[in-house]
């Protein structure tokens, strides 16, 4: 990774931070659907880093969420999970020639159907950790499928058009 990737990289967390605490954290649909588009940061890194260094980012990212929302390490947890999955998961939704070299996992660059096969299962399974975890000591179980099943289907939407709107297609170097 190069200066400039590493910048960009830095800046993009920072934004995906900023957008999540100033503008989601207050965005319910129907009292139900929440939006964690800061997950969308972890999903788009390239393909070829490591678990350990994906699970501290998604630890400090979790963490830093947390403290904003006085979640007490619900998005820390869920952001773990997510990232201790990510690389398994790519593994078994491999492609028959592999996946380019430094290329981001996006909807551009992987197209519709294999990021549809990518990220909603990682999107669900955050959610259900998320939302298992707020619940844990209640018996509401039946709203806590609602809410994580909306939820995610909220986050992937939104998740989508970001990257329409504001992604361009690149390819590794």
């Amino acid at each position: 990774m190069n200066s400039k990737n590493i910048i960009s990289s830095v800046g993009a967390i920072v934004l995906y931070f900023l957008i999540q605490i100033l503008v989601l954290k207050n965005l319910v649909l129907f009292g139900m659907a929440f939006c964690f588009l800061y997950i969308l940061y972890l999903l788009l890194l390239p393909i070829e880093i490591k678990t350990i260094p994906l699970m501290l980012i998604a630890f400090v990212l979790g963490f830093s969420i947390d403290i904003f929302y006085d979640s007490m390490g619900l998005h820390t947890a869920s952001a773990v999970v997510l990232a201790f999955l990510r690389k398994p998961w790519l593994q078994v939704i491999t492609p028959t020639g592999g996946y380019d070299s430094n290329t981001p996992p996006s909807l551009l660059n992987m197209g519709i159907g294999w990021f549809l096969m990518y990220s909603l299962p990682l999107i669900l399974i955050h959610h259900l950790t998320f939302f298992f975890i707020d619940n844990i000591a209640t018996s509401l179980y039946i709203p806590m499928i609602y809410r994580t099943l909306s939820s995610t289907a909220f986050t992937f939407i939104i998740g989508v058009i970001v990257q329409v709107l504001f992604y361009k297609k690149r390819r590794g170097i």
